[in-house]
């Protein structure tokens, strides 16, 4: 049976945990969680090329505080 692999700080409990939320959402919900995303003051939302995904993702991560974690904006569970 093939393992999975959990981003660091992800194990399988957080994992499914999160899963149920999402699933769990009703569609106004949804949609409010993501509106609410767009009202931060300290973040943006942009639409870029997928092929430049993952060096953005590389970026984020050197400037991510030393927790490791990106900052919450009352989006999902921890």
């Amino acid at each position: 049976m093939k393992q999975n692999k959990y981003p660091s700080g992800w194990n399988e409990r957080k994992s499914n945990r999160v899963l149920r939320h999402y699933e769990s959402q009703t569609e106004g919900e949804a949609i409010a969680e993501d509106e609410a995303a767009f009202e931060l003051k300290d973040q943006t939302v942009m639409v870029v090329p997928r092929k430049l995904v993952p060096e953005i993702t590389k970026l984020i991560a050197k400037r991510r505080p030393a927790s490791g974690r990106a900052p919450r904006a009352g989006r999902g569970p921890a």
